[in-house]
């Protein structure tokens, strides 16, 4: 990966949706050269994917919540695996320190929140949890 790719990458993180024109003069390539190298981040994994950043008018799920995951170092592997099936987590991430996991956890309802957060504390191998509601997004990327 060159200066050109990670220049690439900045501007796609900022707007996926910017055209491969807009990309090229932005970068002094040509539209084909920028479709050849996001052909190849893509193949190689640099880039996994594009998604949409829902805007305040957007509908979402009411009750959002961090969740900062303790797992026995043996059962590690098993506590991931059941996480990533709760539809409730969008997201999960390793992590250092204290805590072993942090987790994004997103619901309809407190009622909810609270079931999904039951549901996590009583995995085999969490050995503890501490959760934090998330009130407000200040800056997002």
């Amino acid at each position: 990966m060159d200066d050109l790719d990670r220049h690439l990458i900045d501007l796609l993180t900022l707007n996926a949706r910017t055209s491969t024109a807009a990309l090229g003069r932005a970068l002094g390539l040509s539209r084909s050269t920028v479709q050849d190298r996001i052909a190849r981040l893509e193949r190689q994994g640099a880039i996994a994917g594009y998604t949409v950043k829902l805007g305040d008018a957007a509908p979402r799920r009411g009750v959002s919540a961090l969740v900062m995951i303790s797992v026995n170092a043996k059962l590690a592997d098993r506590v991931v695996h059941a996480l990533r099936k709760m539809p409730e987590l969008t997201r999960l991430h390793s992590i250092s320190g204290q805590y072993d996991l942090c987790a994004t956890v997103a619901t309809d309802t407190h009622d909810a929140m609270d079931a999904a957060l039951d549901a996590i504390g009583r995995l085999a191998g969490v050995e503890k949890t501490m959760s934090s509601i998330l009130l407000s997004t200040k800056m997002e990327r």
